[in-house]
């Protein structure tokens, strides 16, 4: 098991990864002190496939525990389920000291991250994320949310878990889409910061799907380091370095919520919004088409999407000018100048975004 650390002063935690891990939950819970009951938020999936092992750890802490299952869609981010949820947590709540698992992926973790912020001011939860995409990304950096109609996680708030614990063993959950969804993420973290990661999963792509153990700890240690140092210098996005986080999600949001979160998940859009930044980037002289070329040429062979399908550009645009990080009238976008070096971007004409768009849909 490796333990990095996100260097947050007071609200410092561990990440932890490795295989077959989960074992060692008990010691770190006492460690922690986080209460005597835990409320576990889960979909039925992951419930099935990976809360046994999970309650035999808790038992034998001495954890009581009840699960709150949600169903497994992005469609759970919402006002609605967060209500429902919360409810159920005060009635089980009754003379305990209650904290919450979040065991589950981008969505689980979202909701559970916002419910524990809101409820009483505040209690504490952990992170067991069971996808790839929540290992590295989702489950590290305290962002939860929910979603409105008019767009993707614009209610939500900062808020830290105590832990997570990342048991690439968990994945054994996943389909073939999951597992490439969370590869999206990890070539972004390859694009912005770390071209040796990016080389690797050029060298490892076939063996990653292939669900290759060795291969996954691999990708989710270096992506959680770099995400770890980055949420540890710039927490709230403060200082501009957290930002670069966002390459590919602005336009990959406006996909996701035009499509009715439904014809494209979260890693497939934060593709097709790399492939878009990397367009710009080309037509703005940052990179030469050799490098988006290689990019695309990744993207793809990790089973990804490169083309928008069923969409309509009047659609993405709109939802694009909802994004919450528009700065008044100013846009701003995450672009690159290289293999791991990103760039924030201000003021790009919306004629150079919607080519940019465009360029993605079939002839």
């Amino acid at each position: 098991m490796r333990v990095i650390k996100v260097k947050l002063g007071k609200r410092s935690y561990d990440i932890a990864v490795g295989n077959k891990i989960i074992r060692s939950l008990g010691k770190q819970l006492k460690k922690l002190r986080l209460g005597n009951s835990a409320f576990i938020i889960t979909n039925s999936l992951v419930r099935r496939k990976c809360a046994g092992e999970l309650t035999g750890v808790l038992k034998k802490a001495g954890v009581s525990f009840k699960f709150r299952v949600i169903p497994d869609t992005e469609k759970s981010k919402s006002i609605l389920t967060l209500s429902s949820v919360v409810r159920g947590l005060a009635k089980f709540d009754l003379r305990k000291r209650t904290f919450i698992i979040a065991l589950g992926g981008g969505v689980v973790g979202d909701l559970s991250g916002l419910a524990a912020s809101i409820y009483k001011r505040g209690i504490p939860y952990i992170q067991i994320p069971t996808t790839l995409l929540a290992q590295v990304d989702s489950a590290i950096g305290g962002k939860t949310a929910v979603d409105l109609r008019e767009g993707k996680n614009l209610i939500g708030a900062f808020y830290q878990p105590r832990l997570v614990f990342s048991d690439v063993d968990l994945l054994r959950s996943l389909d073939a889409r999951q597992l490439r969804t969370g590869l999206a993420e990890i070539i972004k973290y390859g694009i912005i910061q770390d071209r040796q990661l990016f080389a690797y999963l050029e060298k490892n792509c076939a063996g990653i799907l292939r669900f290759k153990r060795q291969a996954l700890a691999h990708i989710v240690n270096v992506s959680s380091r770099i995400k770890a140092d980055i949420v540890s210098r710039d927490e709230r996005e403060e200082r501009g370095l957290r930002t670069i986080l966002n390459f590919g999600h602005t336009l990959g949001h406006a996909i996701e919520c035009a499509s009715g979160f439904n014809k494209y998940n979260h890693g497939e859009a934060v593709g097709l919004g790399m492939l878009i930044a990397l367009e710009i980037s080309r037509k703005l002289g940052l990179i030469k088409s050799s490098t988006q070329k290689r990019v695309e040429a990744l993207i793809k062979k990790c089973g990804l999407p490169v083309q928008i399908k069923g969409l309509s550009l009047k659609n993405i645009i709109n939802a694009y000018h909802r994004d919450k990080k528009f700065i008044g009238s100013r846009n701003r976008l995450v672009l690159i100048t290289g293999l791991g070096k990103a760039k924030v971007v201000e003021n790009i004409p919306l004629e150079t975004i919607e080519e940019a768009v465009k360029s993605l849909f079939p002839a």
